[in-house]
């Protein structure tokens, strides 16, 4: 435990954080990957080019300084990154590397102002917060590998099927090499997918969320390809795209993530989703109908045009059923769109269109996409008075700010 003194010149860190986390994070990263470039192995690259990885940290570390005497309040967040961690890997070990850098590049950006008493008041919160974290992530190893069809690390999976979706998206059908039985796992999760790429010199961890239901003999990744000079992900996409097929052997990490569906209620739920954040939707949807058939659900997907919607004959065959209701959002229908009337509205979604077609009132809310996309309902289901605690959303990669 933190004493009085050391929880007082943490707090008093607070505005310096909010004014230089993202300076510090990124040294902290320049640092830490120059004197252990072998967790670039870990790392996904493209967050780190994009600058997300860095103003998540910073987030991260104003978060753990806020809350430096009430470390409950943000476990969430904690268990949220542990998550993540276990999914990629990340051991004990490595923490006490993370905290060396992490205090140097304090030191680095704050000079003088980062006194002997501050850098050494941040080393002991920083033990106490690792602790939190390792602890945390060691009861996730540990349900991981002794759950029923669980794993340590990565397995071995073979691409039983490659099925093209849309021009941009493509899923994965994976099943276990050694035919053995795989975990199970609530719609929302997602698995780690680790690639050595010829050429490249580190390997690659990605994340994708399943986009099938739990209880098959395989799981289901949807996958976008990424293009463009603002898209450096766009490696490991295209890579699959092109490169992995039929056969092909994948190493892949247990599910996880805490972004997953209630089953447990029985209010109406509406799925929103843009783009390829349609898979994790996709699992939440099929699930429902199988375990929940009572249940009322609103499946709304925002895309381009029907070129690069993936999925829809999955959509619309639900929606056939009586507690189920899809609406298609085109920003740039084509012709074919119009003429085959392969969407219900031109545009953008809007909180005027939410608050006509969708039931508000005790509704569950959950959604993915680009950010913009999910600003954006994320900024109207507040507006339309809904409930912090009925407003659930994940972010592709690390931890945003929807109110920024």
């Amino acid at each position: 435990m933190l004493n009085q003194k050391t929880i007082d010149i943490i707090k008093s860190t607070v505005p310096v954080l909010e004014q230089h986390g993202e300076k510090i994070t990124t040294r902290f990263y320049q640092l830490m990957f120059g004197n252990h470039p072998e967790l670039l192995n870990v790392f996904n690259h493209a967050n780190q080019k994009q600058g997300r990885q860095q103003k998540a940290l910073a987030g991260t570390v104003y978060a753990a300084a806020m809350y430096i005497d009430n470390l409950e309040a943000i476990i969430p967040v904690v268990k949220q990154i542990a998550h993540k961690h276990r999914s990629l890997g990340i051991k004990p070990e490595q923490y006490p590397i993370v905290g060396k850098h992490l205090l140097l590049a304090i030191k680095d950006v704050l000079g003088d102002a980062a006194t002997d008493e501050i850098i050494d008041a941040w080393a002991q919160a920083y033990n106490v917060i690792a602790d939190a974290f390792i602890n945390i992530e060691a009861e996730m190893y540990d349900e991981a590998e002794s759950q029923k069809g669980g794993w340590d690390g990565f397995r071995n999976f073979v691409v039983d099927r490659k099925v093209v979706e849309s021009d941009v998206i493509t899923s994965f059908y994976l099943k276990p090499k050694d035919q053995k039985e795989i975990a199970d796992f609530i719609p929302g999760q997602y698995i780690s997918i680790k690639l050595e790429i010829e050429g490249e010199e580190y390997t690659q961890i990605r994340q994708y969320s399943l986009s099938d239901t739990p209880g098959k003999d395989y799981y289901r990744i949807s996958v976008k390809r990424e293009s463009g000079v603002q898209c450096p992900d766009g490696m490991v996409s295209n890579y699959l795209h092109a490169e992995v097929n039929e056969g092909d052997i994948l190493k892949v990490s247990a599910p996880a993530g805490d972004f997953v569906l209630n089953t447990e209620k029985s209010t109406p739920l509406v799925l929103l989703s843009g783009g390829v954040g349609l898979t994790p939707m996709m699992s939440m949807l099929k699930t429902v109908v199988e375990v929940q058939p009572e249940r009322k659900v609103t499946f709304v997907h925002a895309a381009a045009n029907g070129n690069v919607h993936a999925l829809r004959d999955e959509v619309e065959e639900l929606a056939q059923l009586e507690n189920v209701s899809s609406y298609f959002f085109y920003d740039s229908p084509t012709e074919e769109d119009r003429k085959n009337n392969r969407f219900d509205v031109e545009g953008y979604v809007t909180s005027e269109w939410l608050q006509e077609k969708v039931s508000i009132e005790n509704a569950d809310f959950y959604f993915c996409g680009p950010i913009p996309f999910m600003k954006a309902i994320y900024r109207f289901l507040k507006a339309l008075g809904v409930n912090r605690d009925r407003i659930h959303y994940e972010f592709f990669g690390p931890k945003g700010n929807l109110e920024d």
